[in-house]
């Protein structure tokens, strides 16, 4: 297995962008809660990331919206498929854990939901972000809270009747 690793400024900060045999297979925040090991990361080479950065950029610039990059993501079977539904979430839309559960075929597994959303290792691109509790209120995010409005507020997903980061239910 090889592992390399950038930093770029993003407006959400620092973002460390990790790639496993060429493929993304990371994008993480400062202090982002499961944040692996620096260590784990491999060695500074920003050559395999030149498409994603580019992607960010355009997504940054409002000129892009989904992102279709070839991802390499570990995880359990349903964190996968969990992950999977996250990246079928339209830009500028939310769903409740409630509802990736329904369309898992799950339907009380909204909390193991959330935990899969929250081990999520590709922020943004795959948009966790969008992701809110039952009541329409901004709930946990592994970048934290702010950046979850910031996001939110970004895409034109937050309206009237959610609730400002830091209101957890």
């Amino acid at each position: 297995m090889n592992r390399r690793h950038t930093v770029i400024d993003s407006p959400y900060g620092p973002l460390t962008l990790v790639a496993t045999d060429g493929v993304l297979s990371g994008l993480y925040m400062t202090d982002q809660r499961h944040r692996p090991p620096e260590e784990t990361f491999g060695d500074p080479d920003p050559r395999p990331f030149t498409e994603a950065i580019r992607r960010l950029d355009a997504y940054y610039a409002r000129e892009l919206t989904a992102f279709d990059l070839p991802l390499n993501l570990a995880g359990t079977p349903f964190q996968r498929s969990v992950w999977e539904q996250l990246r079928r979430i339209p830009y500028g839309e939310t769903r409740t854990y409630g509802e990736l559960a329904e369309v898992l075929g799950k339907p009380g597994a909204s909390r193991a939901v959330g935990l899969a959303n929250g081990r999520n290792p590709v922020g943004i691109i795959v948009p966790c972000h969008r992701v809110i509790g039952a009541s329409g209120g901004l709930t946990g995010y592994g970048g934290g809270l702010h950046r979850k409005q910031r996001l939110l507020t970004f895409e034109g997903a937050l309206g009237s009747g959610v609730p400002a980061a830091g209101v957890l239910f």
